[in-house]
């Protein structure tokens, strides 16, 4: 069974004078029902997953309200799909991850943003960078000025965050400009309330069809010659209309402070670290009263340039806080400023970190560094004593350790069924040599830490078989693509299965076959497994996934020749089908499918129908897998070869022996990972399988009885 959000669904039931209760990013979702929005769309992905993932369970409630919603197959059909804006004036909004994903949907946007749109455009995007990111290090400002579209950074509280989204789409259908929000992580999950106003329903919805389409419009395409038009009409009329809207509507705050002489620039969603960091030197306190003028830039593109004169013009100094580089609002309130000949000095990347996140601890070294050199009456010498403090705090527990803290790189879930593959892809590797290996985004780019430590690059969802394309012709040996299912949909089958079949291509493609976008969520895709297939497989741990052929049907159906699928959990399958890709005589693309269902998937699914087993006093079985601790020799080469979370090491129970041996925890779950592996590399003997049976039959009570008495009687006195 998948994730439920009833709870979540009920929240964006609540209408006028409700209060809302709940995190960021569902007050969101609340927040786009409220503003009258005709269609939703988009492609998963942390943080803003739980929108797109709400939506598609709330479809009873949204379809009442008439409005389309769309889980689709990447984020560039996403940003297609706002193409309903153009030439109607229907409200739509579509969320994906960024800036991965918008680089995926850029050549949408770039041509929706060049006609403009007529009815209000929303793009909700999880920003993501730091230390912490998932993602490379970009920030979607760029696309923003790139492509001319309104970009929105709002304060992390959530009345704050709801106001915006319903002036987004005001202010998007004022200008013609599509816009963009972005949440960070923190954004998405802060919690809170606002007081609710009722859910709209568009005049234009799946419930109120329009009679016909809109006349025939040249100028409204991205296509020259009109392009140049459109050009002009950003600059010229878009632009500034955007920023009129904002300081009518004054979406940017200004908040004012005693300490005049200077001033703070910051984006909206940085707002909370701010000042969380001025309470540390005394100049703010818990309700967000200021004593250092503030304009929180709630809307970071446009700037508008009269709001920023103002603010800056009889201070002398100006600090502006901005993540990630390059510095893109630095620079633009630096040319204002020498443009308008205003003598304000102008402080930000000077003193902060050129890249990364600006947390209270980063922001607290740049303010002290601000107001010593520009409000010295600040006592900075208090902060100095906590930032201390702190070091020496830390200072200590490292040498209570007396020893660096070990690594917690991310892994594989307990028994997931992609572990066992890289197994035989290390035992397959011993036998043909090493390979490169064109890795890709999913659960399986885990296999790039250690003990496995395979994937030479990673260049988008779904791009390792095209990737290889560059490498493979120069190497001696075939180089091995791996994807899985959901990068086969996102983008795999067409950048790289197509790709290689046209070209003739010599390739080795693996595809893990799990059931579910697993990475982002375990959302669906059109290769899950049905609802009945999965009611009637509780007991089966093999692969649910074999009732759904639709990747073998459609490689099959594109062309490819040579195909195999290998159950993921069965090693010495795994390692044979693998050596025979890499050397079979067969000229073209060759593809491995293998298959077994996800493991989390699988744990959500059968264990409140065991709990409920057990409830009624049913019998219930499960394996078990264990070590035989006086066969195990300590050699540990079954860790290293699946690097199982359940296998581990314990002291040796004998005495005369010094290294320890392997040990299964009881959170195992019995895929037989660590037997295969033991037969497939023959290994040794240790591992052994029970089953433990609850609520056993008379019959078996008997049997056990009578072998346990057996035992007994065989050994020594």
């Amino acid at each position: 069974m998948e994730i439920s959000f009833a709870k979540q669904i009920q929240q964006l039931k609540l209408g006028e004078g409700d209060v809302f209760h709940g995190e960021g990013i569902l007050a969101i979702t609340k927040a786009l029902l409220q503003s009258g929005v005709s269609y939703i769309g988009g492609y998963q992905g942390a943080p803003v997953s739980h929108l797109l993932d709400v939506m598609v369970q709330a479809r009873e409630l949204v379809a009442e309200l008439g409005v389309q919603v769309e889980a689709c197959s990447n984020e560039a059909s996403a940003a297609a799909m706002l193409g309903a804006s153009i030439h109607y004036p229907v409200r739509g909004a579509v969320t994906w991850k960024s800036i991965v994903g918008t680089n995926v949907a850029a050549d949408a946007l770039a041509n929706l943003s060049s006609p403009g749109v007529t009815g209000g455009v929303l793009m909700v995007i999880g920003e993501d960078y730091g230390e912490g990111a998932s993602v490379v290090q970009e920030r979607t400002h760029a696309y923003a000025m790139k492509s001319c579209m309104l970009l929105l950074d709002p304060r992390p509280e959530l009345s704050v965050m709801v106001n915006m989204v319903e002036h987004a789409f005001a202010m998007s259908e004022a200008s013609n400009m599509p816009a963009m929000m972005e949440l960070r992580i923190r954004a998405c999950h802060v919690r809170g309330s606002f007081v609710c106003k009722d859910n709209r329903t568009a005049q234009i919805s799946t419930k109120s069809l329009m009679a016909e389409p809109a006349p025939f419009d040249y100028s409204r395409l991205a296509h020259p010659p009109v392009t140049f038009g459109h050009e002009k009409r950003k600059l010229e009329h878009r632009i500034p209309a955007a920023r009129q809207y904002i300081l009518d509507h004054q979406l940017n705050e200004i908040l004012s402070g005693q300490h005049d002489s200077v001033g703070i620039i910051v984006q909206g969603g940085l707002s909370n670290a701010l000042l969380r960091s001025l309470q540390q030197f005394g100049l703010a306190d818990a309700f967000g009263q200021t004593h250092v003028p503030l304009l929180v830039l709630n809307v970071t593109y446009p700037l508008v340039p009269d709001q920023i004169a103002q603010f800056v013009e009889n201070k002398k100094a100006v600090l502006v806080l901005e993540e990630g580089a390059p510095e893109y609002i630095e620079q633009e309130i630096a040319t204002l400023l020498n443009r308008r000949d205003l003598a304000t000095r102008l402080h930000g990347k000077d003193m902060l970190p050129v890249a990364g996140e600006l947390t209270p601890e980063i922001m607290i070294g740049g303010l002290q560094q601000f107001f010593a050199r520009h409000l010295p009456d600040v006592d900075t010498g208090v902060v100095k004593t906590v930032i201390d403090a702190t070091v020496a705090r830390r200072h200590s527990m490292a040498a209570k350790l007396d020893q660096t803290l070990p690594a917690r790189p991310p892994g594989f879930c307990i028994g997931c069924p992609e572990r066992p593959v890289f197994s035989a892809l290390k035992l397959a590797q011993k036998e043909v040599g090493e390979v490169h290996i064109a890795a890709d985004i999913g659960c399986h780019s885990f296999a790039t830490f250690e003990p496995f430590s395979m994937g030479h690059s990673i260049l988008g969802y779904g791009m390792s078989l095209a990737s290889r394309a560059g490498v493979s012709p120069m190497m001696q040996r075939r180089v091995l693509s791996i994807m899985g299912d959901g990068g086969f949909w996102h983008n795999g089958l067409l950048t790289g299965v197509q790709s290689a079949l046209f070209n003739g291509d010599d390739a080795v493609l693996l595809i893990f076959k799990n059931g579910y976008t697993s990475a982002t969520g375990t959302q669906d895709i059109i290769s899950t497994p049905t609802s009945t297939s999965k009611t009637h497989a509780h007991d089966k741990l093999a692969s649910l996934t074999a009732n759904n052929r639709t990747i073998e049907d459609t490689l099959k159906g594109i062309g490819v020749q040579w195909m195999r699928t290998v159950h993921s959990y069965r090693v010495t399958a795994m390692r044979d089908v693998l050596k025979e890709a890499l050397t079979t005589d067969f000229n073209g693309l060759k593809v491995i499918i293998a298959e077994g269902e996800c493991q989390l998937e699988r744990q959500r699914r059968i264990r409140p129908w065991l709990a409920d087993l057990l409830s009624r006093g049913q019998r219930v079985m499960r394996v078990k897998y264990g070590v035989d601790e006086d066969v195990c020799n300590g050699d540990h080469a079954c860790i290293r070869l699946s690097a199982c979370p359940t296998l581990t090491l314990k002291d040796n129970p004998d005495p005369l022996k010094v290294d320890p041996v392997a040990t299964v925890l009881d959170g195992c779950v019995g895929c037989g990972l660590c037997g295969e592996n033991a037969h497939a590399a023959t290994l040794c003997p240790s591992f052994y399988r029970a089953e433990v049976i609850q609520n056993a039959h008379w019959h078996e009570k008997l049997l056990s009885g009578i072998r346990q008495m057996m035992l007994r009687w065989m050994q020594p006195a």
